[in-house]
């Protein structure tokens, strides 16, 4: 068997879950901070928080994309 592209894979599939972890909480925060009637907040803010949702899409596609064998042919 060959070790060293199990640990790559296992290592890739944590950074990619990771990261789309990390943006969507990112965006759900920013969501909240935006929604937040008490605090003058930017507008900027709700933007990035769409834009951390858009890229967690993106990932997820990717993802699907690399599985799916329709694809890659």
């Amino acid at each position: 068997m060959k070790w060293l592209e199990l640990v790559q894979v296992a290592g890739a599939t944590l950074a990619a879950a990771i990261t789309v972890v990390v943006l969507y909480s990112v965006g759900v925060r920013f969501t909240a901070i935006a929604g937040d009637p008490e605090q003058a907040t930017p507008r900027w803010m709700k933007s990035l928080a769409y834009t951390c949702f858009v890229l967690c899409g993106l990932a997820v596609l990717f993802g699907l994309y690399l599985i799916i064998p329709y694809f890659s042919k």
